[in-house]
């Protein structure tokens, strides 16, 4: 995100800060090829009595998505600085985090700070310091530049996590490969929830779905979803297809599951349904087939995020809970470094591209939200909204911005299964 001013009345000695990247936003929408799905994110910490070697590999892991998360609000944030000095634009600070500083240094005219709240940083304009030293109206003030130049500014971060998730995408090309699906017959059940009516009928976790009446011999999730639905109390065959322990092959089971009926009047079964795949690692060759790869892996991520965001925005009272904030992030990150540290790369991407994505938003205290304002003014033939809508507009974002990030802070945090114990 980014706005350029705090408050109506600024403070002294407090440049107007460019906030942005605020990770209290993502909404984590993995793909299919990361190893690991959103159900998982309560299962991250081992018991209190876990062997040394397991708790050292934990911290080793969060420590990882830890990094990987800084790093990402990092590259926004160095986006918007390098914009800003390459058209000589004055800038105060560059503060990783928000809140109380932890560590500060100063070079040039710029303070560096790492702040104790996670929620991603912030680049500083001196534009509403009284103490900065530079007039009103001076040229190279961030406020005082052509709209082209604000646009550069302020679009620079969005594109800095672009650029960085692609080449994410293409050094995991060049070194352990890129995860190909290979789709196959029926649909998978993840998880089958204990007492359900799937439970009661047999089927179990890790079956595969081959046929169900009225259907074509390979259905698909949708059609197995609108199939139960429309199916309350009554008997609905199906076929899978499992494996048994001791056999080498899969064997074909028929089962008869009655869905029961929820409050809405529609069938329910108590399943996680997804779509059957193997997913295989493929290596470049060369130099050209790793750039292939790697722009086919990137669009395909890039389009599985977006998608997903704009299914969360459109379903927001169902999709409500997908919205993470950074506790949640850095927890799935340190699922995915404990199964596969493969799947970081990945997992570095899809992150890079969320914050991508919810930056566009055109939402005061985000990115897109200034750059609204910016195109609104350009769309009034340049001439500037008054400081003080502008002011009251980002500093009325930025509340509700810290407010969500808290509460996500919060939510995450009592949902560990440590923290669950000790409650």
């Amino acid at each position: 995100m980014i706005t350029t001013h705090l408050s109506p009345t600024p403070k002294p000695r407090v440049p107007s800060p460019l906030h942005s990247s605020s990770s209290h936003h993502l909404a984590v929408h993995l793909p299919l090829p990361l190893p690991l799905p959103r159900r998982h994110l309560h299962h991250l910490a081992k018991p209190p009595a876990a062997a040394a070697p397991d708790l050292l590999a934990s911290v080793e892991s969060v420590a990882s998505a830890a990094s990987v998360l800084a790093a990402i609000v990092l590259v926004h944030e160095s986006g918007h600085f390098l914009a800003a000095a390459s058209r000589g634009i004055h800038v105060s600070q560059f503060s990783i985090g928000f809140g109380p500083a932890l560590a500060r240094f100063r070079l040039g005219p710029v303070e560096y700070a790492l702040r104790a709240i996670p929620l991603g940083g912030y680049v500083g304009f001196p534009d509403d310091d009284p103490d900065s030293g530079f007039a009103a109206d001076d040229p190279d003030l961030l406020r005082n530049r052509p709209v082209p130049d604000r646009l550069l500014v302020v679009s620079a971060g969005v594109a800095a996590n672009l650029a960085f998730a692609f080449l994410i995408v293409y050094a995991q090309a060049l070194t352990v490969g890129v995860p190909v699906q290979a789709q196959l017959p029926g649909v998978l059940v993840p998880e089958v929830l204990p007492g359900s009516a799937a439970a009661r009928a047999g089927l179990l976790p890790g079956d595969i779905i081959l046929a169900v009446p009225g259907a074509a011999p390979d259905p698909s999730v949708p059609v197995l979803v609108d199939l139960i639905k429309a199916s309350p109390s009554k008997k609905v065959p199906i076929t899978v297809s499992r494996t048994t322990p001791g056999a080498v092959d899969r064997e074909s089971v028929e089962l008869t599951v009655v869905p029961d009926t929820s409050v809405d009047g529609t069938g329910r079964i108590g399943v996680q349904l997804s779509p059957n795949f193997r997913v295989t690692r493929v290596r470049p060759q060369n130099l050209a087939d790793a750039t292939v790869l790697a722009v086919r892996e990137f669009t395909l991520l890039t389009g599985t995020v977006f998608d997903g965001l704009r299914q969360t925005l459109l379903n927001f009272s169902q999709s409500a809970e997908k919205v993470s904030g950074p506790v949640a992030i850095i927890a799935v990150g340190a699922e995915v470094a404990r199964s596969s540290a493969d799947g970081l790369f990945q997992f570095a991407a899809v992150i890079n591209l969320n914050l991508a994505a919810i930056n566009l938003l055109p939402l005061p205290a985000l990115d897109g939200g200034t750059l609204a304002l910016i195109l609104l003014e350009a769309a009034r033939g340049g001439r500037k909204i008054p400081r003080e809508v502008e002011q009251g507009i980002m500093s009325s974002g930025i509340l509700v911005v810290l407010m969500v990030g808290i509460f996500l802070i919060v939510r995450d945090t009592l949902n560990l299964d440590f923290i669950k114990e000790i409650l």
